[in-house]
């Protein structure tokens, strides 16, 4: 909050510096002079996206006794994050600390505020003013970034202006935002669940295609489908995107380049993503030549996140594409499997059940081509049904992306509601708010 918003508050309102109403305290190192103590140490990971406290997996370190006595955590303090956060998560973030039985304290990734007069300023009104500093971007201005690591300026942070009503109107807001927070959470979570039974509500029926039901059944016994191993020659080929040694280095990626170079993360579970590319440079070619993509291909990605699947169609606008290593293409026999509905099946639980058997490693999962040969797929004798499925497919995925974003859309919608209602929780405007449906 800047100091000309201090203009429009209420006459009994104050403006206040953090550092005028609270004392801090830098982190818990673990030391080396006994004597030990065991204490349960709050850390980055204890902390919501919310600003909530989530103690399941609170760690108990045994730290210096001197140390621990002068970060002992009390009911009321609230611990900020001032280092970690990423790429898409800023720090900043406070928990309020309640527990009222054990020993903690709080890892040197972050710190404490502990107001000094319970009697100017309620701790619950601290913790929900700081929250939306955090979640109105007011504190990612106050970052340094390292390595990618996240860094408080803690000097600005100390020098926040909190506007300050009397004591008992702190604590009217205090209970209006949790009345109104539990109704959006409540909303938010209901529309959340809904996104999820959209989204599944696909799944479910691409794994009914795809099932041994009885109408299924019968259509392989009378000869209509067949059971088909992906390494079957008349079905498709496949080829190995791992050229070994003969990858360029990545100094040879250029924008000025020959072609694109694709990598898994080009790859996701439903198609294509282009957003960040490479590529390589014309003299390079030769050495890729085998990965080269051509139009109607599928790609799977069997290296990291494997069973990511595209479709290099018509709708893709880049030409002249390999591939990395991690991944294989399928090129399918026009005359036996249309590349749509491979793309399909290779999408189905029936698919997904087999990826998941038969993928080996913990720290690089990889499913190895000998293994994904003898992959059985089932697959209709007329392309015209296998037309008929997708065209079934597209339209249902169509509708489900219809429903899917109004409920991303609600709960967008839920979190800027909760974004007005703190700023007019701090700016005295606190009333007549009900939640929308």
């Amino acid at each position: 909050m800047k100091k000309s918003d201090s203009v429009n508050l209420p006459k009994n309102w104050e403006m206040k510096r953090l550092v005028e109403v609270c004392d801090f305290s830098n982190g818990l190192w673990t030391g080396k002079k006994p004597p030990f103590i065991n204490v349960g140490v709050i850390r980055n990971t204890n902390f919501t996206r919310e600003c909530q406290l989530d103690d399941s997996d609170i760690v108990y370190l045994n730290v210096e006794k001197s140390q621990f006595e002068k970060r002992k955590l009390q009911i009321g303090d609230i611990i900020l994050e001032k280092s970690g956060g990423g790429p898409k998560q800023p720090v900043g973030r406070v928990v309020v600390f309640d527990k009222v039985e054990g020993n903690f304290s709080f890892s040197n990734f972050t710190s404490v505020i502990r107001i000094k007069n319970n009697k100017i300023i309620n701790y619950k009104f601290l913790h929900r003013f700081l929250y939306n500093e955090y979640i109105s971007g007011a504190t990612e201005k106050m970052q340094s970034h390292s390595t990618g690591i996240r860094n408080l300026k803690f000097d600005e942070y100390k020098e926040i202006l909190i506007p300050l009503p009397p004591l008992p109107e702190q604590k009217r807001i205090v209970a209006t935002l949790d009345k109104c927070f539990v109704a959006i959470d409540k909303a938010k979570a209901n529309a959340e669940q809904n996104y999820k039974n959209a989204k599944e509500l696909f799944e479910s029926y691409l794994q009914v295609v795809f099932a041994e039901k009885e109408a299924l059944a019968e259509a392989r016994r009378h000869g209509e489908w067949e059971e088909k191993k992906l390494g079957d020659t008349n079905l498709i080929e496949i080829i190995d995107g791992d050229r070994g040694k003969n990858y360029p280095a990545q100094k040879d990626f250029s924008e000025d380049g020959y072609c694109l170079f694709m990598n898994t993360k080009n790859v996701r579970p439903d198609g294509f993503l282009f957003d960040n590319v490479m590529f390589i440079n014309k003299e390079k070619d030769t050495a890729m030549r085998k990965g080269k993509l051509k139009r109607n291909d599928v790609v799977l990605t069997t290296r990291g996140t494997i069973g990511n699947i595209g479709v290099y169609d018509d709708t893709v606008e880049f030409e002249n594409i390999r591939i990395n290593s991690g991944m294989l293409i399928f090129r399918p026999n026009v005359k036996t499997i249309s590349s749509h509905y491979l793309f399909e099946v290779c999408r189905s639980g029936l698919f997904k059940s087999q990826i998941k058997k038969y993928t080996t490693g913990a720290a690089q999962p990889q499913l190895p081509i000998k293994t994904l040969v003898n992959f059985v797929i089932p697959v209709p004798k007329s392309l015209k049904e296998q037309q008929t499925i997708v065209r079934q497919l597209d339209t249902l995925r169509a509708e489900t992306q219809k429903l899917e974003a109004v409920y991303q859309k609600k709960i967008a919608n839920l979190e800027e509601f909760k974004k007005s209602i703190l700023q007019k929780a701090f700016a005295g405007e606190l009333s007549g708010i009900g939640v929308p449906g």
